[in-house]
This record gives structure tokens, C-alpha cells and sequence, in this order.
């Protein structure tokens, strides 16, 4: 006959089971609503090359083949031994990687390094009813509010609710809205975009 003692315990034990079964159910039911993750669109790819860059190439014992480069408007850049190499629109270590491909050829078990010197291609524009309108270069992560603060602001009369960006993309132009007013209110500040080499901001 079982013993009382051991039939508490045992329905104890199953009690627990039961217990963690059910809490585990529940935490993978919750996973399962949140759904994948997403990947941030504010996700850093790495720095992407542009005319006027300079870049330093260097391989290893070589000295005449380390030398400084410029990303030439056409985006391509001119090497010893390889001719013309497309950079624009690439990061660093693509870059790298394709020299590498195509050194190999002429220096078995080549090793390089692609280091970016004057990052000089990442400019966007400033025009109209700002203090200082013009051209200005700035680092990869620059969103609307701070280029027009490096434009030193906007001018009494300026429609701070008309302003637009406008970007090229493929041979076509694009325009983004930015109501300055309602921004500084906290109000929409998704419009607030993060800028792109050679969008143009429009003060009117």
C-alpha cells in the first residue's frame, strides 16, 4: 500500500512539472507574437565610398604599391597593376577584398589594407532662407534639424513649415517634407530624416 507521506510528495512533484510546463508555453506563446525581429533601417553598413574620398591602399612589404588615392567623379579609382577599380558606393573592406582578387594574380598571397584618409564625399546643401546657405560636409549620420543648424538656423521670414528635401536617386528626384514648426513641438519627428550625400535642403 503507498504510504501517505510518499503520495505528497509525488503529487508535489507533479505539480512542479506542471507548474514549468505551463510558464513555458506562455513565455513561447509571447516570442511568437512579438513575431521575428526586425533589423533597425538605422542599421550602420559601413561608410560607404564617394567621389573625392581619399584613400590610403597599402600592401604589405611593397612601397610602390602603397600610395594614396582619390574616388575619381566617374567613382572608379586607378591602381598600379589593376587599372581601374570601381569604389563609389562601396564600403572599405568590399574594396578590399575586390583589390585583393585582383592583385593575386601578380602577388601571391597578397595582403592589403584600404584605410579611408579625408572622407571628402559627403556633402549635402543648405539653400534658401538660412543664415549661411551653401555646401557642407559632415559625417555619415546627419539628419535634417542639424543641417540647418550648420546653415546657422533659419532667417526671420523663412516658412519654417515649407521646407523639403530633395534627394536623386537614379537619375530621378524625390522630395521629403519637414515642417521645422511641428518639429520643434515634438511633433512628427520621423520627418527628422537622416540625410544622404547630396540631398539638398529647401528653405523658402
Amino acid at each position: 500500500m503507498m504510504q501517505p507521506g510518499f503520495k505528497i510528495v509525488q503529487n508535489i512533484t507533479l505539480a512542479w512539472i506542471i507548474g514549468i510546463f505551463l510558464i513555458s508555453a506562455v513565455s513561447c506563446q509571447s516570442i511568437d507574437q512579438r513575431g521575428p525581429l526586425q533589423e533597425s533601417p538605422n542599421s550602420d553598413l559601413g561608410y560607404q565610398l564617394g567621389p573625392e574620398d581619399v584613400l590610403l591602399i597599402s600592401v604589405w612589404k611593397d612601397e610602390h604599391l602603397t600610395r594614396e588615392v582619390v574616388v575619381r567623379p566617374d567613382g572608379l579609382i586607378s591602381f598600379p597593376l589593376v587599372g581601374d577599380v570601381p569604389a563609389e558606393g562601396r564600403t572599405v573592406e568590399e574594396l578590399r577584398l575586390d583589390l585583393a582578387k585582383r592583385l593575386i594574380k601578380y602577388i601571391p598571397a597578397v595582403n592589403l589594407t584600404v584605410a579611408v584618409v579625408k572622407p571628402l564625399s559627403y556633402k549635402v546643401y543648405v539653400v534658401g532662407r538660412v543664415a549661411k546657405p551653401g555646401e557642407f560636409l559632415v559625417g555619415h549620420y546627419t539628419d535634417v534639424l542639424q543641417a540647418l543648424s550648420l546653415a546657422g538656423g533659419l532667417t526671420p521670414f523663412a516658412a519654417e513649415n515649407d521646407i523639403k528635401v530633395v534627394r536623386r536617386v537614379m537619375e530621378q528626384q524625390h522630395t521629403f517634407p519637414f515642417r521645422y514648426g511641428d518639429v520643434r513641438k515634438g511633433i512628427d519627428l520621423e520627418q527628422n530624416i537622416i540625410l544622404q550625400r547630396g540631398d539638398v535642403v529647401m528653405v523658402p
